[in-house]
């Protein structure tokens, strides 16, 4: 009698960590993973999780990354013939996708890329773009600075879910210019978005006003 073959656990890999501990991140924040936590959701015993980092850190610095390499970098291509007022935009565009589709990862994202892999490539095309354009490796740099300030900024909170739906929380007498805030709440989408877009566009508009002034030196 043939005995019948036990299903096989699917091999513990640095994908698997990466892809569990981003689900728990996602759906419980940063405070969720812990190694035995992780150990238990993939039904391993917490030391293997070492073999594949060192610590918690780690793991979140690669959840990090994985957030990172969802930006995309195609408009910095040599071979695009986009402008660079064109190209920051559509990447900023994109850049603050992935922040919204992954909030929580936020706050390890705004700490800069140190030596996660995707983020050092999304900060070398940014500048290496911009000096292309013929922006000083300085202003480059500021450019890069002010972009992540601003795009990781807008990602780490709703300016429009900061009002409630209550009418009445906003009485005329003391709120004068707040009698449609209620709605805010309700079109949270269209006003961040707006918001985005309007601040992006002020900062890019701002940089050409520089960059003309740059070439005409």
């Amino acid at each position: 009698m043939c005995r019948m073959a036990r299903p096989r656990k699917p091999l513990l890999s640095r994908e698997r960590i990466v892809e569990t501990a981003s689900a728990l991140v996602d759906t419980e924040g940063l405070d969720a993973v812990s190694t035995r936590r992780l150990a238990a959701e993939l039904g391993v015993s917490g030391p293997s999780l070492y073999n594949h980092f060192r610590n918690k850190d780690e793991i979140l610095d690669a959840v990090a990354d994985a957030v990172s390499a969802q930006v995309d970098l195609s408009m910095f291509d040599e071979g695009d013939r986009r402008d660079w007022r064109t190209a920051l935009h559509d990447w900023a565009v994109s850049y603050r996708a992935a922040l919204t589709d992954h909030p929580n990862t936020v706050p390890v994202l705004a700490r800069g890329p140190g030596r996660r892999p995707a983020g050092l490539k999304v900060a070398d095309a940014v500048f290496g773009a911009m000096v292309r354009a013929g922006w000083p490796p300085a202003q480059a740099t500021h450019i890069g600075a002010l972009m992540r300030y601003f795009i990781t900024g807008s990602a780490l909170g709703s300016f429009a879910r900061g009002f409630v739906d209550d009418e009445s929380a906003y009485d005329p007498a003391d709120y004068p210019h707040l009698g449609q805030a209620h709605l805010l709440a309700e079109r949270q989408q269209k006003v961040d978005e707006g918001a985005f877009e309007t601040g992006l566009r002020a900062l890019i508009d701002g940089l050409s006003v520089q960059y003309e002034a740059l070439v005409r030196a």
